[in-house]
């Protein structure tokens, strides 16, 4: 009997969870960096499934999901993006939620620099303003909101450099290569603190609500670590990250 109690040990340890972890393809709307390298960290710990991740804007992730590329959730920068792929049959009808409403902020890496209500857009005296490209990136375009609200893009728009996605429109700004840039609040702030250098948190009421949606897509469909996934984005200890990032829920 003792062999087969010690064969009946070794088939349990076959069969416990981690055997059953898998991989899952994942696209990230770039603001969402810091926060998501957490998430991922802490539900691969807990759940054994990989998240394999590509960061990058929701423009370029609608365009290779179109091609066939293998991602398998949509952790989206918007919510149009999802919506239209959900009408294209690419997601799957009512896995869409939203995860996190997002914040604008102008930042510069030099203290001093940018005011507490962005005056410094209609002075205009600095040489370059970082953004996200607007016809990519859902940022970009909410930056691009806000300065044809103040009135300021005509005399702006030669000193703009853009970045391919927000994160960077970031790195423009924080290696000073841009004097001040639009950022996700995410970027510069972490547990009620603020990087080093000089801020303003763009008012909501001057550009159109930040909500972003995620979604399973068809290739993730029979995925139990895409399922997964999705259902940990909405629990409180996700939800703690996300808050700590500045994003209201």
């Amino acid at each position: 009997m003792k062999p087969l109690r010690i064969l009946l040990l070794h088939w349990c340890i076959l069969i416990t969870p981690a055997t059953w972890s898998s991989e899952v393809n994942v696209a990230v709307a770039a603001n969402f960096t810091g926060p998501m390298e957490k998430i991922a960290a802490a539900f691969q710990r807990e759940s054994g499934h990989k998240p394999v991740i590509a960061y990058g804007t929701v423009g370029k992730f609608y365009a290779q999901i179109k091609n066939d590329a293998p991602f398998e959730v949509l952790i989206s920068s918007d919510t149009e993006t999802p919506v239209r792929l959900e009408q294209e049959g690419l997601a799957i009808p009512a896995s869409r939620f939203t995860y996190a409403v997002g914040k604008l902020v102008l930042w510069s890496a030099k203290p001093g620099v940018v005011d507490d209500k962005g005056e410094v857009l209609k002075r205009g005296k600095f040489q370059h303003l970082a953004l996200a490209n607007p016809k990519m990136a859902v940022y970009g375009a909410a930056a691009l909101e806000v300065m044809n609200r103040l009135g300021v893009v005509a005399a702006l728009e030669p000193k703009f450099v853009l970045g391919e996605s927000i994160t960077q429109a970031y790195q423009f700004t924080a290696s000073g290569n841009a004097d001040l840039g639009f950022v996700a609040l995410s970027q510069i702030y972490q547990d009620g603190r603020f990087a080093p250098g000089s801020h303003w948190v763009v008012p909501t009421e001057l550009y159109p609500p930040l909500r972003q949606d995620a979604v399973l897509l068809v290739k993730g469909r029979n995925n139990p670590a895409a399922l997964a996934l999705l259902s940990y984005l909405k629990s409180e200890a996700a939800q703690e990250i996300i808050r700590a990032y500045g994003y209201e829920l």
